[in-house]
């Protein structure tokens, strides 16, 4: 069985040695690590949410949020660990915007 954490854990010890070792690579200001909660339904979205919060010690991000996604996150100085919720509201608005997105043509002359 693949362990995915184990996996994660290495690759990003990994980057770290690599942007150490090779300082004329370029490396961004604020990297985000997302986790997308894998549930379908929202209250069970919502409740994975709620724990990791509880974990990690942070307030869930909601009414503020410019999408309608369900979060929480932690930092480690510039770097970010995201969980996030993306509630059937937002899914359903994003795919609305979407829709029409195959009908519009850029005239090219």
């Amino acid at each position: 069985m693949r362990d995915y954490r184990r996996e994660l854990i290495n690759g990003l010890l990994n980057l770290a040695i690599f942007l150490e070792t090779h300082p004329d690579v370029p490396a961004p200001p604020d990297p985000t690590l997302h986790y997308f909660s894998g549930h379908e339904a929202d209250e069970d979205m919502r409740a994975e949410i709620d724990q990791i919060a509880a974990r990690i010690g942070s307030p869930i991000e909601f009414d503020n949020s410019p999408y309608g996604h369900y979060a929480t996150s932690v930092h480690f100085g510039p770097v970010e660990y995201r969980a996030v919720a993306i509630l059937a509201a937002a899914q359903a608005r994003h795919d609305a915007v979407n829709s029409y997105r195959e009908s519009i043509q850029h005239d090219e002359t």
